[in-house]
């Protein structure tokens, strides 16, 4: 595997993920469908998924990879668009259609889901919904996309109601019902692992969660629910430009995604934290997922 860091000289957007680590520097220019296919990664568990792919599968079909790992959620969008890379592999649709609403004109493809990050409330002391006490603080995503999700986790554990108008753009301001009133802190997703010892609990999501070693340090209380259009909006894909969508390198990458070797290695690796999605778009339940 040759692994490579990437330049994040991106005009910053103010959007967020589930992110990892800090930037790093790259000096980009490829060689066109001749050459390794580049693919931006955040380091976990994209990157690693995909340096499993290139360490046990990618030679069987005579695909050489160039992995950048990027710490940020702006940088490999970008870095597609100027061709600095050929794909990239960090972001669900939600995140995607953000980006292209609020970035540079672009053509993007999502090619094809590969995981899921679950979304997991986590608290040091308390070690079910029924244990938060009234007036308790807790924490959740601040990136528009995630912070919905947190707040669906809170609502189906039955502690707050949230406007039925709010759709999938719900914020705190749409909490119609807090019957223990609860204090909603959004905060940088990075951030939410650290803040556990001084919340009362803290939805995080599942790349941080693994990053901080959350199953060992703090109890997860609840998942978040697994809705009708779970996968369609919350799993991380391949994405290339429209132009590239058909390159063989590009359609043999998305093969080896839903090889069952890399399905059998997202659930041996993270104890249904990640959730490994199969070709026909279904959700790989780890063997450790008690849910």
């Amino acid at each position: 595997m040759r692994t490579t860091p990437l330049a994040a000289g991106a005009t910053a957007l103010v959007l967020a993920m589930t992110a990892c680590g800090a930037p790093s520097e790259q000096s980009g220019g490829g060689d066109g469908e001749d050459g390794p296919l580049r693919v931006g990664v955040n380091p976990v568990p994209h990157g690693d998924i995909l340096s499993f792919i290139d360490e046990n599968l990618a030679e069987e079909v005579g695909l050489e990879l160039d992995i950048q790992e990027i710490a940020d959620y702006n940088t490999p969008n970008t870095a597609l668009v100027d061709d600095d890379l050929d794909a990239n592999y960090f972001q669900h649709r939600e995140f995607l259609a953000e980006w292209e609403e609020n970035g540079p004109d672009a053509d993007l493809t999502y090619v094809t889901d590969v995981h899921i990050e679950r979304l997991g409330l986590y608290s040091e002391d308390a070690e079910a919904p029924d244990d938060i006490e009234d007036g308790a603080e807790i924490a959740v995503p601040n990136d528009p996309a995630n912070l919905n999700r947190a707040l669906r986790i809170l609502e189906t554990e039955g502690l707050i109601e949230i406007d039925a108008e709010a759709g999938e753009g719900a914020t705190e301001n749409d909490i119609t019902e807090n019957p223990q009133d609860l204090v909603v802190t959004p905060l940088e997703a990075a951030q939410l692992p650290r803040s556990i010892a001084d919340v009362d609990a803290a939805i995080v999501n599942g790349n941080y969660a693994i990053e901080a070693d959350l199953a060992e340090e703090a109890n997860v209380l609840a998942w978040e629910p697994e809705g009708e259009d779970y996968v369609e909006s919350y799993a991380n894909g391949l994405v290339t430009l429209d132009e590239n969508a058909d390159d063989e390198r590009v359609q043999k990458l998305a093969e080896l995604m839903h090889d069952e070797r890399v399905l059998e290695h997202i659930q041996d690796s993270w104890e249904g934290v990640v959730l490994g999605v199969d070709p026909d778009g279904r959700v790989v339940e780890g063997a450790d997922d008690e849910g």
